[in-house]
């Protein structure tokens, strides 16, 4: 298990588009991926359990994975999050 935690700075936070954008690049992993905020944790891959965590600009989330692929997702989707969502 690998996790790492991040800082979202994009001004709308994980809602809609960056979501959307944010699971799909989960979705490219073979291994389990979640987020966690506030003792909850969803299910990366999900975009309604993303949305359901409310994440706004400022907020610190972990980024956690599980498996043969799990330091590259957590690796990718912070940084995904950290140059708010440009590839």
């Amino acid at each position: 298990m690998f996790v790492k935690e991040v800082v979202v700075m994009n001004q709308v936070g994980l809602r809609a588009r960056p979501a959307t954008f944010f699971t799909q690049k989960a979705n490219e992993f073979k291994c389990s991926v979640w987020i966690e905020k506030d003792e909850r944790r969803v299910n990366a891959k999900s975009l309604l359990g993303v949305l359901s965590l409310g994440i706004v600009k400022g907020m610190s989330i972990n980024v956690v994975a599980d498996g043969e692929d799990e330091e590259q997702a957590v690796e990718t989707l912070c940084d995904l999050i950290s140059k708010d969502f440009a590839e």
